[in-house]
């Protein structure tokens, strides 16, 4: 074993056992949630480790980074996902590897997604993401909707041809009233997501926690938890 294949197997272990026993602590089962490395920064080299480690889910926020590893490790069973702010202009190229796209906020982006998942003759799963830190403007300082946008988003993307409603994503947010309360905040986020299955019930997907808070998500309901860090060290770019 390589000394990096040592090293993320040993992370992985770790944070399998914060996931086992959030879930043990919630009354859930294991399988109800599903984890996804996010590798942004990290090479593919890292990202064939992590499929030999059992892996089956990872991230990226970059299309200019995800589209050639996403290509380079097109032979591993990996389900891919795009967790990033997501600029027309990369959608055609985003479509063309990811299977969900985790961060949808605004009309036209479905539009865009829409068009190139039937050019491309996919199905993408989309996943609202949610700010709960959504001033004014009716957006988040990382992306995101306003709950109260929620419901014609998501109308939007299910009628869309070649897009699935899957449900929601959220980040913890640094402001507001929500700033250092991750529990609250995904607890918030069960109940969007709870509202949203009234009309969309297929779309049962809760991504969120991520490295530092995944337990709270774990204990709020989450489906998803989204940890880069504590499997493969500290960035050394910015990500």
């Amino acid at each position: 074993m390589t000394d990096r294949k040592g090293e993320l197997a040993v992370n992985l272990a770790k944070v399998e056992e914060r996931i086992a026993a959030a879930c043990v602590a919630a009354g859930r089962k294991r399988e109800e949630v599903t984890l996804i490395v996010v590798t942004k920064t990290y090479p593919a080299s890292d990202v064939r480790i992590l499929s030999e480690l059992g892996v089956r889910h990872v991230a990226e926020n970059r299309d200019q980074d995800a589209a050639p590893k996403a290509a380079e490790c097109s032979d591993l069973p990996l389900t891919w996902h795009f967790v990033g702010q997501l600029q027309t202009n990369k959608v055609r190229s985003v479509v063309g590897y990811a299977d969900h796209v985790q961060s949808v906020d605004r009309s036209r982006l479905v539009t865009a997604l829409s068009k190139e998942a039937v050019r491309a003759e996919r199905e993408v799963g989309c996943l609202i993401q949610v700010a709960l830190d959504a001033g004014a403007s009716g957006r988040g300082e990382r992306g995101g909707v306003a709950p109260g946008s929620i419901a014609e988003l998501a109308d939007l993307v299910a009628r869309s041809p070649g897009l699935r409603l899957d449900g929601l994503m959220t980040v913890a947010p640094l402001t507001g009233e929500y700033a250092g309360r991750e529990l609250a905040a995904f607890e918030r986020m069960m109940d969007l997501s709870t509202d949203l299955r009234r009309a969309h019930p297929a779309a049962n997907m809760v991504s969120a926690g991520m490295s530092a808070d995944l337990e709270q998500a774990v204990a709020a309901g989450a489906t998803h938890v989204r940890v880069g860090t504590a499997v493969l060290g500290v960035r050394l770019g910015l990500g």
